[in-house]
This record gives C-alpha cells, structure tokens and sequence, in this order.
C-alpha cells in the first residue's frame, strides 16, 4: 500500500481550514488502509527542509490539503515538481495563474466567460481620496456596491462587501493587510453558484444559500450559518451553461485532477468569480458535497484525487 504524506496547515491566512481539511483527508485515508503521515510546512524553515523530510518518510505521493499562500500559489508545486515528487492537483503553472485573481479573470474574458468589472491595485491608489465625491469618481462605472478583496487571497479572508462610501478606504486597508495586490469588483447581486470539475468532467451545480448576509468567512466555516443545495434547484439550460464555463476554464488553465470553480448568477447572466485548485476538504466543504450528489462518497473522491497523481 502507498504511503501518502498529507501537507496541512502552512502559513497562510486559512491555516485553521487546512487543519481541518488535513485531519479529515489523512482520516479517510487511513481508513482506505494507506500508510500516512502528516507535515505541516511552518515547521520547516525552507522548502529543502520540506522536501527532505517529505523523502524521509519515503511518501509515494504528497495530498495537498494546504489552502493559500505558497501551498496553492504554484511555489511549492514548483519546488516538488523539480524534485521529482508526485502530488495531488494542479501544476505550479495553472496554480500560479488562478491564484492571481486579476489574471483568472483576464484569462475568463478571453475565452468568452463573463466576469465583472474591476479596478486593480498594486498600491494604495486612494490614500489621499478623502471626500465621498472624489472616492465615488475613483470607483467610476463600478458604482456601488462593490466587493474589495485581496487578489491572491482565498476563503474569504480580508474581503469585504461595501455598500457605502466611506466603508471603501477602510477595506481597501483590510485587503492590503493580506495581500500586495488589491482587486475591487463591482458586486453581482443573485445567487451564489460553484462548480467543482473532476477528472476533466463538471459535477452538479451546488447553490451557496447563507441565511443571513454574504457568503463571508463567518458564514462559510460555522455549521447553520449557510444551506447548500446540491444538486442546484436552478433552470436545467443554466446548469448546463454553468459547467460548460467551468470546463472551458479547466482546459483553460489547464488544470489538473479537481477544481472548483465559483460564479454569480443575477437572474440574467453567469458571472465567473474565481478558481480554486485545492478546495476545502472540510465537512462543510462544497467539492465533496458535490461529489455526494452524483454518488461518489468521500473515500472514492479521496481515491479518484490519488489515482489522479
């Protein structure tokens, strides 16, 4: 039987999430009769220290369960990749590429998906902004509400939805906090949709209900705080479209193995939001959840992902 060594945690702001998604994988795991063991990459101070020790324990193979920061970013994939060590998802490129939500979206619009209108920073643009009329003219067409979010972040964190003008310089701020690129989107009201594509083939729609609010950190990770509908109770024709977007933006990307990718829906149109190429793998995590519906439980997702290497 394989030995599988199980990367959690890491340094990014979604480290409490890939605890959770660790422990759940090296779980399931075990149960599959694999021999595992798990490394967290904060304890390393070099990617070298990583690798010897991921060599050490003679892995077969490397299950990704990091989420943000080097651990989806493309870096450490590239560094395996070097070192000829097999592991699970996409390669250092694809995972470079949709990361960066200002390139995802560039990559989208070429390919004839639609994606919001943004503004991008690298700096602080609107420091020196400090009238509401002069803020409103910086936003230009995207108008209000906007969503401000870091261009590299995930999970949420250090995104914020503003409805009002002066909400904007203080989440500019709070972006900049996790990432040196900021992205300001104008805000697709409607419904919240992801579609997660395994093995090259898009699986059931699944709709992001959250009682109260927007699907912001709070809301994603504490149980009850949003209802999941998978598969989607949406038109038939939108599904469809919805997973034919998802496949052309995996061919795309070319990514690898599983993917999840995120969409708005205003009652008219399909709107991209982003790729993730390690999805959560926690209870409340939507790949699996998406999986369930079309009959494939944990242990043969755990199992498909593996084969995937």
């Amino acid at each position: 039987m394989k030995t599988i060594c199980v990367l959690k945690g890491g340094s990014s702001s979604e480290r409490k999430i890939s605890l959770l998604s660790g422990a759940a994988v090296s779980a399931q795991l075990k149960a599959l009769g694999y021999n595992v063991f798990e490394l967290d990459p904060q304890d390393y101070p070099t990617l070298s220290d990583l690798i010897a020790a991921i060599k050490a324990g003679s892995a077969d193979v490397v299950f990704f369960a990091l989420h943000g920061g080097e651990g989806e970013n493309g870096k450490m994939q590239a560094a395996f990749e070097l070192a000829h060590i097999p592991f699970t998802g996409s390669g250092s490129r694809a995972c470079c590429i949709t990361m960066d939500k200002y390139i995802s979206k560039l990559v989208a619009r070429d390919i004839g998906v639609p994606t919001a209108d943004f503004i991008i920073m690298r700096e602080n643009m609107i420091v020196d902004y400090n009238t509401d009329e002069d803020l409103s003219g910086f936003l230009g067409s995207l108008g209000l509400p906007v969503v401000v979010k870091p261009n590299d972040g995930g999970s949420s964190v250090g995104t914020s939805l503003v409805t009002h003008i002066k909400e904007l310089k203080p989440a500019v701020e709070l972006a900049f906090k996790e990432s040196n690129i900021v992205l300001i989107e104008k805000y697709i009201p409607g419904a919240e949709l992801t579609v997660t594509v395994l093995e090259g083939k898009a699986l059931p729609v699944v709709e992001i209900k959250p009682v109260e609010g927007w699907y912001d950190y709070t809301n994603k990770y504490n149980e009850g705080k949003t209802v999941y509908v998978a598969p989607a109770e949406i038109d038939p024709a939108l599904s469809r479209l919805l997973q034919v977007y998802a496949t052309r933006l995996w061919h795309a990307f070319d990514l690898k193995s599983y993917a999840r990718v995120d969409f708005r829906y205003d009652g008219d149109k399909a709107w991209f939001l982003e790729v993730n190429t390690l999805p959560g793998m926690t209870s409340l995590s939507l790949t699996p959840m998406a999986a369930k519906a079309v009959g494939i439980d944990f242990a043969r997702l755990i199992e498909t992902i593996i084969h995937n290497v």
